[in-house]
């Protein structure tokens, strides 16, 4: 396995080994390697693994990204241990798990450390003979004051509290009795990462470089609790730069243990000069964490629940005012048959339709749109696409026009990844002209009376994308007994168990072999074949359609 160390400006390290298909590197809190170093980009680089090798790709950086001293290009280049990479002001290395983080045995001679599974620990420290019979009264001295101790922390935790609260309190009383120099919570996340979740002192770059590789693998994953006298003496942290970086020489940690699992671990540390923990604090500091494992892991589940529950109710907010932006019903035409309709994939749509008449009923407009992204932030942009298109379109303008204006008025108002393809049709309903833009959207399709079809290609990119663009108009019509299909691509991408889209092709002949049907009743075949076709594989995008038919 691969390794980055990074090194930062201020000279601090810390190891990542690549655990995951793809990491960004960037100043973000989002990205999967924060580093806190201003030059830095919010997401500045990509490292990941393609064709069994591992590569670096810089992400559009400000400042750009080096590689063995060269600057990267627009493509990426593959990695090996040995390899220097520069971001902005920090360095990174590139090793391996058993270069940069190997586990040695100890030697033959006398150690420095102690290393001891956490129950059994726990299961020592509270055996009923040792209490019932204290072999002297320092003994009984110090289980008293250790009973104390659990008793007070107990109480202290038992009250209603939130993590970040209980994450500080928990430190707040373990430094009151064990007196280290730095303190760290740290946390495992979802997706397996570890995340410095509370601190003493605050701030402290010290704390943060407690989560050293080889102790998330000694304490965390081989549920030990370890007391580390002098790291610098001690084989197993010999090349953990980031502990010597920091000063730290004494340390004390333990697992928060579960029933089945460890979410986490609590470490301290200290200067020799200042501080040497000792197997009493070990012993003291495995039953602090124990205690406080099982309160941290509800308060989690509990904040998670509550957080669950207040999405829920956004979501269902977010919705019902998406709804409102949809047409409640669709307007009639004479001469022509119409249906539309909307399954969000995660509650609310990135999608949305409109059908407008104006100028005196002698022209309809058709809208069916597709927002960048997914959930209530496309939801949101919907919005404001609507209300962006719709002063131009109530002006008249043709669909070049308004495709112009709305794109540069989105392009002004929201971040540059926010965009839309988008699909816009003048209807002549006497002549059964249709004048169309088509902004980065799926074909449209004609479906033919007689069995023909016609695609209905782009003429422009999509709305909101660059700062300027221009869109050309094309023309097609409708006869009678033809039909007009307008479709997101969460109709076409959707997949099957074997990662295979359903596709334009099927929808083609679906279409044609339906072409008789009224719009609703051809709505319902492209559903049931689409379900049929996906066969309980969830979808992944919204599915929106708006169907014409000339009657």
């Amino acid at each position: 396995m691969l390794v980055l160390e990074v090194r930062t400006p201020g000279g601090s390290i810390r190891e990542f080994p690549l655990q995951r298909e793809s990491t960004v590197i960037g100043r973000s809190s989002r990205a999967d390697v924060t580093i806190l170093d201003r030059s830095l980009s919010r997401h500045h680089a990509r490292v990941f693994k393609q064709d069994g090798g591992w590569w670096i790709e810089d992400l559009g950086s400000r400042n750009g990204t080096l590689y063995n001293g060269q600057r990267l290009g627009s493509g990426a280049v593959r990695i090996q241990p040995g390899d220097i990479l520069g971001l902005g002001g920090s360095s990174i290395k590139v090793t391996t798990v058993e270069a940069a983080f190997e586990v040695k045995k100890p030697s033959s001679g006398t150690t420095n450390s102690l290393f001891r599974p956490a129950r059994e620990l726990l299961e020592d420290s509270s055996s009923a003979q040792r209490l019932a019979a204290p072999s002297d009264e320092a003994t009984l001295r110090r289980l008293t004051h250790r009973l104390a101790v659990l008793n007070d922390v107990q109480q202290a935790l038992a009250r209603p509290i939130e993590l970040d609260e209980l994450l500080s309190l928990i430190l707040d009383r373990v430094f009151e009795h064990l007196r280290p120099e730095e303190g760290a919570i740290f946390l495992r996340e979802k997706d397996g990462s570890f995340r410095c979740a509370a601190r003493r002192p605050a701030g402290s770059e010290e704390a943060e470089q407690l989560c050293s590789y080889n102790l998330i693998q000694q304490v965390v994953e081989g549920a030990q609790a370890a007391l580390v006298l002098d790291v610098e003496e001690d084989e197993r942290f010999a090349r953990a730069e980031s502990l010597a970086a920091a000063g730290i020489r004494s340390l004390v940690a333990a697992p928060f243990l579960e029933a089945d699992d460890t979410h986490g671990m609590i470490v301290l540390s200290s200067r020799l000069h200042t501080r040497q923990f000792t197997e009493e604090d070990l012993e003291l500091l495995v039953s602090l964490a124990s205690v406080a494992a099982m309160r941290i892991r509800n308060v989690r589940l509990t904040e998670e629940a509550i957080l669950s529950r207040r999405l829920e109710r956004d979501v269902a907010l977010a919705r019902r005012i998406q709804v409102a932006i949809l047409p409640d019903h669709l307007p009639g035409i004479d001469g022509y048959e119409l249906h539309a309709g909307n399954v969000p994939s995660r509650g609310v749509s990135g999608d949305f339709y409109k059908v407008v008449r104006r100028i005196e009923d002698r022209e309809v407009i058709l809208l069916l749109a597709d927002v960048s992204g997914k959930g209530i932030g496309a939801a949101l942009l919907t919005g404001s696409l609507e209300a962006l298109s719709a002063g131009a379109i109530a002006t008249g303008a043709p669909p070049e026009e308004v495709c112009a204006t709305t794109s540069r008025l989105l392009y002004e108002r929201t971040p540059p990844e926010k965009y839309s393809t988008l699909f816009l049709a003048e209807l002549h309903p006497t002549e059964g002209r249709v004048i169309y833009c088509n902004a980065g959207h799926n074909p449209g399709l004609v479906v033919r009376r007689d069995g023909g079809a016609r695609w209905l290609a782009s003429t422009g990119p999509p709305v909101g994308l660059l700062p300027e663009a221009t869109y050309e108009a094309a023309t097609t019509g409708l006869e009678p007994g033809d039909t007009l299909v307008l479709y997101t691509d969460g109709i076409t991408e959707a997949e099957n168990h074997d990662g295979e889209e359903y596709g334009v092709e099927r929808l083609e002949a679906l279409c044609l072999g339906h072409r008789e049907l009224p719009p609703r009743e051809l709505a319902g075949a492209i559903e049931k074949d689409l379900s049929a076709f996906a066969a309980g594989t969830p979808f992944a995008d919204d599915r929106t359609l708006l169907i014409v038919r000339r009657l």
